[in-house]
């Protein structure tokens, strides 16, 4: 996410952040939007997209979240989510396909999913055979039993309207709700940290649990749909535009956008030619900002970080404020500061740090915009002709404000999700550890971790483990002090 500004300087700056029981067992809906479903390969009345080869990458070491346990399941380890949306902005209606295939990590005789009942399920099914579910708010326990390490393929039909849900936050960008949001002008965009996928598909919402993503958007043209990965292909027929998208590598929920408007692309490409494409919405052209960076941003990144972890990149505008780090696809508001050239930086830095490693817990989202903030200031001071210590010093001026309000970097209030305190304390501390290892060991750090734990998924103690292991380093007392004091540590 980007950060908002430090409630220290609020006053005098734009606030904005550095980015997140009923027995059912038929479908429903009394009436079916006028765009229909998805043809073809994502249709109910047929096979989906082909399981990728190897999900070996997909498969996870699952949890119970320590922040929000209410979300997410254990007993799922999500492989492949095919998804075929369509949108019918007139009507504000989504019809969809979903095809989940799914390993079980133990006996159980149900599954759990996250999915809000605000949408109407037609069919569900597991490996063919209809099944019976439970619902209430946003649980899905779907009635059929299975064995651990057992793969399943579960294959629902369902319509409506989504609606967002309430965020775990104080910030003002989040007074929306998370998950799927419909603008004034129906257009739709999502974001869903640190969860709410599940307002629009059913899922394993808890980023321990990865999974490779194709989507099949239905949308009347000359809007588009647009999402994760590469676009594959896009088709006409009867006024409505399909697009079909392929996430090649796997991607926690919080990770995934889907939207749809009327976008003009602008095609870009890094120094070592990876193909960018900046979405931007048609009717105002200068909405997209300084977005155009984006290659530029990639090669000041890849200096410390190493080559760009994916193989696409592109940014998608929306009518909003927030900014989130959305896998391949960075979904960013249409205003000044999220669509500035510091928030490209933060953004893409989140590929190495979030997305290709991925935090396993929530407590543990300072791994991601720690970093993220701190090589934020790395550039800031080199844009402002300052050096890194002054720009450390600037920050720390504020930085225990932060820790009081929503608590230590490693502890924070869960009702106060993506505060100041995730941001700017773990930047100290990694401006700190740089000066206590030396640059030489800490940018080897910096490259190695990500490329070490590429497509996988970590919680503090391995990450601090495997610091401690490379750098041949005693450091619990200083990420403690760092992490899980009240009160911001002694600077050297």
């Amino acid at each position: 996410m980007i950060r908002r500004f430090p409630r220290i300087v609020a006053a005098a700056a734009l606030l904005s952040l550095a980015v997140a029981g009923c027995d059912d067992t038929s479908g429903g809906g009394d009436s079916r939007p006028s765009t229909p479903p998805p043809t073809g390969s994502a249709s109910p009345e047929s096979p989906g997209t082909d399981v990728p080869d190897d999900t070996e990458e997909a498969v996870n070491e699952t949890r119970e979240d320590s922040v929000y346990p209410e979300v997410g399941d254990p007993l799922v380890d999500a492989l492949h989510y095919d998804l075929a949306l369509a949108w019918t902005p007139e009507s504000d209606t989504l019809v969809a396909t979903e095809r989940l295939t799914f390993r079980a990590t133990a006996d159980a005789d149900r599954v759990q999913l996250d999915f809000d009942d605000a949408l109407a399920i037609e069919t569900l099914t597991v490996d063919g055979v209809d099944t019976a579910y439970d619902r209430a708010d946003k649980d899905l326990v779907v009635r059929h039993a299975v064995e651990a390490n057992e793969e399943y393929l579960l294959e629902m039909t369902y319509s409506g309207t989504p609606q967002p849900f309430d965020a775990p936050t104080q910030r003002s960008d989040f007074r929306l709700g998370v998950g799927w949001h419909v603008t004034p002008e129906h257009e739709v965009w999502t974001i869903q940290e640190p969860y709410g996928a599940f307002t629009w598909y059913a899922v394993n919402d808890q980023p321990a649990d990865k999974a490779f993503y194709d989507f099949t958007l239905t949308v009347p043209e000359p809007w588009t749909g647009v999402a994760n990965g590469e676009l594959t292909d896009t088709t006409v027929d009867s006024g409505l535009r399909t697009s079909t998208w392929h996430l090649a590598e796997p991607a926690s929920s919080y990770l995934v956008t889907v939207a749809f408007a009327d976008y003009t692309p602008t095609e870009l490409q890094s120094s070592r030619g990876i193909p960018i494409t900046i979405w931007g919405p048609t009717d105002d052209p200068e909405a997209i900002g300084e977005t155009e960076y984006a290659g530029e941003a990639m090669d000041w990144l890849e200096q410390y970080l190493g080559p760009y972890p994916f193989d696409t990149f592109g940014i998608l505008i929306y009518d909003g404020e927030s900014g989130m780090e959305t896998q391949t696809m960075v979904t960013l508001g249409a205003t000044p500061y999220a669509t500035s050239r510091a928030v490209v930086i933060h953004e893409l830095a989140h590929h190495w740090y979030g997305d290709t490693v991925t935090p396993a817990d929530w407590s543990d989202v300072w791994m991601n915009e720690g970093m993220a903030m701190y090589l934020q200031g790395m550039w800031e001071a080199e844009e402002e002709g300052i050096t890194i210590d002054q720009k450390m010093d600037d920050w720390a001026l504020f930085e225990g404000d932060e820790r009081d309000y929503a608590g230590p970097p490693g502890d924070y209030d869960p009702t106060n999700f993506g505060s100041g305190n995730i941001y700017f304390g773990p930047a100290l501390m990694w401006h700190e550890l740089r000066q206590r290892l030396g640059d030489d060991v800490f940018f080897g750090l910096l490259r190695d971790w990500p490329a070490d734990q590429e497509n996988d998924t970590a919680d503090r103690v391995e990450y601090l483990a495997w610091i401690e292991q490379e750098t041949g380093e005693e450091l619990s007392d200083f990420f403690d002090a760092w992490l899980l004091s009240p009160t911001t540590p002694p600077r050297d």
